[in-house]
């Protein structure tokens, strides 16, 4: 055999290795970069939506979000979309983060909420006196100012919530009360006026109601602090209920969905939600 063919032949074996290293190593290196850089690894449990987030991450946050910035702070500083988080109390009640911060007039919170990527809205504005951006948007969109915030909160109230703000200084409160003041001349920024039930009308509500035989299967309805009724998950405070006939309610201001309760002998004995496509009769326990 000659040099020649030695040579060719001990470079054809070095350039095959070579090539199979070359797509060995890349494939190495390419898996370490895909390893989690948490130390939560997979364990064959993951929430049931996964991958979307799990709900109670989600409600932790909204509902932390009326309050607390230093929890709001521990999830959404490693995880900014959760800025954005959005969450339905009961029949609808959808309400984000900032919103939460909004109707509770929690500047620091909207504040940091916006830095993280969360959404401002009407509401958002009115809580902050933005009397500029409110009448600009009311003029381009027919109608908006009268559209209820989470809860059933109006317009008019968020800027009022927001006049009330902790820590608020002479400027933003000035801010504050030219766009109440414009609000109120509008005439329909203040959302529906509902009656009001007799403190002494209330406790005949008040109780446990189920509709089925898990232990879950039923509402609490309570007295909340504002003097009115709410309606919860069992043993829970839940939306507020306003009154639109003889013990007939909505829940939260939600269009769709009427609470009704049935007496007898002028107790109270049972409630019926009443959805477009669900009727559902809780009896008090």
């Amino acid at each position: 055999m000659s040099d020649k063919n030695s040579i060719s032949r001990r470079a054809l074996v070095k350039s095959s290795i070579f090539g199979m290293l070359a797509v060995s190593i890349p494939s190495i290196g390419y898996s370490k970069n895909i390893l989690p850089s948490s130390d939560k690894l997979y364990n064959g449990e993951l929430f049931h939506r996964y991958p979307s987030i799990d709900d109670e991450i989600v409600s932790e946050i909204v509902g932390a979000s009326h309050f607390d910035l230093d929890k709001v702070k521990t999830h959404i500083d490693k995880r900014p979309e959760l800025a954005r988080a959005t969450w339905d109390w009961a029949f609808g009640d959808w309400e984000t983060a900032i919103g939460a911060a909004s109707h509770v007039g929690r500047r620091d919170i909207v504040a940091y909420l916006m830095s993280k990527g969360a959404r401002p809205d009407i509401f958002t504005y009115a809580m902050l006196g933005e009397y500029e951006v409110i009448k600009a948007m009311i003029e381009a969109t027919a109608g908006v100012q009268t559209i209820a915030g989470p809860h059933g909160i109006s317009l008019l109230t968020h800027s009022e919530i927001g006049a009330r703000s902790k820590d608020i200084t002479v400027a933003e409160k000035a801010k504050n009360e030219k766009l109440i003041d414009y609000l109120k001349k509008l005439g329909d920024a203040d959302g529906p006026q509902y009656d009001k039930l007799e403190e002494t009308a209330l406790e005949n509500y008040t109780g446990d109601y189920m509709y089925g035989e898990g232990p879950n299967d039923g509402f609490s309805i309570k007295v909340n602090m504002r003097k009115m009724l709410a309606l919860g998950k069992l043993g829970k405070f839940g939306g507020g209920l306003y009154p639109i006939g003889e013990n007939r309610f909505v829940y939260n201001g939600t269009a769709s969905v009427e609470i009704s309760f049935e007496m007898v002998d002028g107790k109270v004995i049972s409630l019926t939600v009443h959805e477009p496509d669900l009727t559902l009769k809780a009896t008090k326990v």
